[in-house]
């Protein structure tokens, strides 16, 4: 009787084996299927992600192969093969982000914005959120996804030069010129001149030849007065037929805004004397400070009585012309 529960004991015992044994396997079936579920999803994101080694020696040890479909076929071996691949294909603006990040200074909290340049020579915007990687309170590694956001930097961009220029003409508007007013009355500090230009006439053509006449003569003489525009000048429409410009100069001479004036008035004249269909009619008036803080609603008062005392002038001596 002994031997009888000792035989059942043992194949008892086998059975149990046979159904651990089984488990087992099953486990580590659906281990491997899950690893491979995450690795085939890792492999098939439209998102850059990589595991990159800095020490002891620069080295990726994972990239993902999306990288090869945004910025150019080959590019996955090309940096196994070549470690410094960020380094050669990041903007050169952006250069100093990549040694940042791989030295494990950068505030790895906020998202990085970066640009490579792909197989035909394009920047592309990426945003990376990394996670660096430390041993012994050195930086080792550094793991992270690369998104990229080209689309979207181009959508904010197209909408914020919606926001600061004139659809009609294309040069600044009226809020940027007094967003720059006001930079220059309380945060910068400088010698500047303001200039206003308004069109004569303006209201004579439209009456007589239509508004889009109108429209055209002003966009000629935006691009007129546009040719003047750079870092330190600042040319805008602000009003149907008016124009300011807001000259920033680092010697507080006066005769720059002069100078500038007698340019203006040059390329007008020359402009008129090739065009035949149109002729550009304008009053200026300028004033200038030493210093901007405080100072530029009172230099756009001054500059824009000016330029109606031109615009009279101009009228008494057609007046008279007529009368006579």
């Amino acid at each position: 009787m002994e031997l009888i529960y000792l035989l059942l004991g043992l194949l008892i015992g086998a059975v149990g084996l046979q159904f651990y044994k089984m488990f087992l396997k099953a486990k580590v079936k659906d281990r491997w299927a899950n690893e491979k579920r995450i690795y085939n999803l890792v492999e098939s994101s439209k998102d850059i992600i990589y595991y990159y080694e800095i020490k002891p020696e620069r080295k990726f040890r994972y990239l993902s192969p999306s990288i090869d479909k945004i910025l150019g076929e080959g590019l996955v071996s090309e940096s196994y093969r070549n470690p410094n691949t960020p380094l050669e294909l990041v903007h050169p603006d952006d250069y100093h982000i990549i040694l940042s990040k791989l030295s494990g200074d950068l505030d790895f909290n906020e998202p990085i914005l970066q640009r490579w340049r792909d197989s035909q020579g394009n920047f592309i915007w990426f945003e990376e959120y990394a996670s660096p990687i430390f041993e012994e309170g050195e930086c080792v590694a550094i793991q992270g996804i690369i998104r990229n956001i080209d689309e979207k930097v181009k959508l904010q961009e197209d909408l914020e030069y919606r926001i600061a220029h004139d659809s009609l003409t294309g040069i600044y508007n009226r809020s940027y010129f007094d967003e720059q007013m006001e930079k220059y009355n309380k945060a910068v500090d400088t010698p500047v001149s303001v200039i206003l230009c308004d069109l004569d006439e303006l209201k004579v053509l439209n009456d007589t030849y239509g508004h889009k006449t109108g429209d055209l003569l002003i966009k000629e003489a935006a691009h007129i007065l546009n040719q003047f525009s750079n870092s330190k000048t600042v040319v805008a429409r602000i009003g149907g037929d008016e124009f300011a410009i807001l000259l920033e100069h680092e010697e507080g001479n006066p005769s720059y805004a002069s100078q500038l004036v007698n340019d203006i008035k040059q390329s007008i004249y020359l402009y008129n004397l090739e065009s035949e269909a149109l002729q550009i009619k304008v009053s200026i008036g300028f004033s200038h400070s030493s210093s901007s803080f405080g100072q530029m609603s009172k230099l756009f008062v001054t500059a824009d009585a000016k330029m109606y005392q031109e615009k009279n002038q101009k009228r008494e001596l057609q007046l008279e012309g007529y009368k006579n």
